[in-house]
Formats: structure tokens, sequence, C-alpha cells
């Protein structure tokens, strides 16, 4: 029997969006036919230390939306101190799927691999919507515009 490819992916998924959903039908179709996708969830300190603002939506709901979606088979919170190497030894992926924007993790998720000769391939995905609100940035950008003066007066 042929042993099922586990292909590995990551990211912050606050404020959920159709590029999130893309990224990670894109990522699991790097696996193959009847792959198995792992998403690593950051947590809450991470998002915080790399990006200087905590994520809206708290890392257990966050992980939870994620695990709902139908091409995710299990989706776990990272480690504190994210460290790429326990995060492949623990998942141990057959491929690592990382998105457009993700350069720092696709170095990291290289180093790591080279380091330690290990036999996973690295994808990157691509970027898929071309207007406005395809990250979570620029979502929380376009709510501030249409809404800010609105949020908080009272009627």
């Amino acid at each position: 029997m042929k042993k099922q490819r586990v292909v590995l992916a990551s990211g912050v998924f606050d404020l959920l969006h159709l590029g999130h959903v893309k990224f990670l039908e894109e990522a699991k179709r790097a696996g193959g036919e009847g792959s198995k996708l792992i998403v690593v969830v950051a947590r809450d300190s991470t998002v915080q230390r790399m990006k200087g603002v905590k994520p809206i939506i708290s890392e257990e709901n966050r992980r939870a939306l994620v695990e709902a979606l139908k091409v995710v088979d299990e989706a776990i919170l990272g480690f504190e101190e994210m460290d790429m190497g326990k995060v492949l030894e623990s998942v141990k992926p057959d491929v690592v799927a990382v998105g457009y924007d993700q350069d720092g993790i696709e170095a990291e998720v290289k180093r790591v691999i080279e380091e330690r000769a290990l036999p996973i391939e690295v994808v990157k995905i691509g970027k898929f919507l071309n207007e406005d609100i395809d990250s979570s940035t620029n979502i929380k950008r376009k709510i501030v515009e249409k809404y800010g003066k609105v949020i908080g007066r009272k009627k």
C-alpha cells in the first residue's frame, strides 16, 4: 500500500478569506491525490512578535476555523518559539507549501531541510486574487476606511 503523502502549510489566518482557502486547496493539491493537509496556525504571541500586533481572532478560534475547512485534514497551533525544526520533526511532512508572501518562512524551511538532509519538497503557492481585499491586513484597512467613522458613534 502506498504511503499517504503529508503536506504542511502554515499561516496566521486572521479574518479568513478566499485567498486563504485557495492557498490551502493548492497546498493540498501539491501533495497529489489522497494527500493529507496539516496546517500550522500561528500563535497569538508569535504574530505579536512578528507583526507588532495581535490577531483580531484568537489562536484557538483561528485554528478551529481553519480545521473546519473541507480541504484541511488537521489544524494545529504552532510552537511559541516558532522553531521550524521542531515543526518539521513533529509533523514529518513530505511537502511544505509556502505562500507567495512567506519568503522568510520559505528560507527557514529550506535551511532546516538542508541542514538536516530531510527528504522534504518545498512548493511555493502563488497569489490568487487581484483585488484589494486579498489579505487580512487589507480587509482590516477597508473596514476602517468604510466604517471607521461610523463604528462607535451613538445613534
